[in-house]
């Protein structure tokens, strides 16, 4: 990280970067450009030959990213979700080519503390929640139509929230009596409606992720865009992701175990494991922040990095 971008500390920095194996000459990309942080310390190891391209739907980090582009050549981004990676790349025709992917899946540091992007209740906002605001339907949209049902759906499937049939109605009901469009608001419907506290956590937290997760369809971007890293890189190429909570890390581990298995064949039948088509090789174990990066960037803490290399 440079003291010019000192507003976001990129997690398990040196982990991610030695996990890539860098070759210099090689071409990478960072699907989730955020302000940077990984990929300037991935052009550090690229030579003159290598290229690095950045895939962002935020239009705050396309502006990051034509200022980097501007710095260095070898540096280009395009404004897309990374489930668009199969077309950006083909357009590029380096198809087989990339030797390095990198997935940082979640909100960055930037898109949290600013309150206008309403993605946090730290600080009162206008209730967005999307990644890119110039598209799709905002937070406060969906909460004014959705049904009960849904919205409990919703909370229970991404956020994991026990209590989402009582806040869901909650919801429905205060938005007879008043629009919800601030941050500030669904978090005090959400924590008037929670029946209990979990120590060191706001009762909206679970709400706010699940809203956030489901608005911005970023499951589905994920599950998308694994498969189609395997399809671009080349063979030996690596795959690094970093996911933030469960449920992401639970599709990335099954993702790159079945991968790895290789062809879904009954278990008595008779073929070496060689033979089922394995496509990745997972590389390690899962690695977590440090207690060092911790000291300095508490958000760390519930990132994971898993690792894979694409085998044929």
């Amino acid at each position: 990280m440079t003291a010019s971008h000192p507003e976001h500390l990129p997690v398990l920095l040196a982990e991610t970067v030695e996990a890539l194996a860098i070759q210099p000459d090689g071409f990478y990309v960072d699907a989730t450009f955020g302000r940077g942080g990984h990929s300037r310390a991935i052009l550090n190891q690229l030579s003159a030959d290598g290229r690095l391209l950045g895939l962002d739907r935020d239009p705050e980090a396309i502006a990051a990213g034509q200022l980097l582009a501007k710095e260095d050549a070898r540096f280009s981004i395009e404004h897309c979700a990374f489930s668009a990676l199969s077309d950006v790349i083909f357009s590029r025709l380096w198809q087989g080519k990339v030797a390095g992917i990198l997935m940082d899946i979640g909100v960055s540091s930037p898109q949290l503390d600013n309150a206008e992007r309403g993605f946090s209740f730290a600080k009162d906002g206008p209730l967005d929640m999307r990644m890119n605001p110039e598209a799709g339907i905002s937070a406060s949209e969906w909460l004014a139509v959705a049904e009960a049902s849904e919205i409990a759906g919703v909370l229970k499937t991404y956020g994991e929230e026990r209590f989402s049939k009582r806040i869901a109605n909650a919801i429905v009901e205060s938005r007879e009596q008043q629009a919800i469009t601030t941050t500030s608001q669904l978090a005090a419907i959400v924590d008037k409606a929670s029946p209990f506290r979990e120590k060191h956590k706001h009762p909206a937290t679970r709400t706010f992720q699940a809203i956030r997760i489901f608005i911005n369809s970023e499951l589905e971007e994920l599950t998308s865009a694994l498969s189609q890293a395997v399809d671009v890189l080349s063979v030996g190429g690596r795959l690094a992701v970093i996911s933030f909570h469960s449920l992401e890390d639970r599709i990335v581990k099954r993702f790159f175990r079945d991968e790895a298995r290789g062809d879904d064949l009954p278990a008595h039948f008779p073929v070496t494991a060689d033979l089922l088509n394995p496509r990745l090789r997972i590389v390690g174990k899962a690695i977590k922040a440090s207690e060092a990066e911790l000291a300095v960037n508490v958000r760390a803490r519930s990132a994971v990095l898993r690792v894979a290399e694409k085998l044929a």
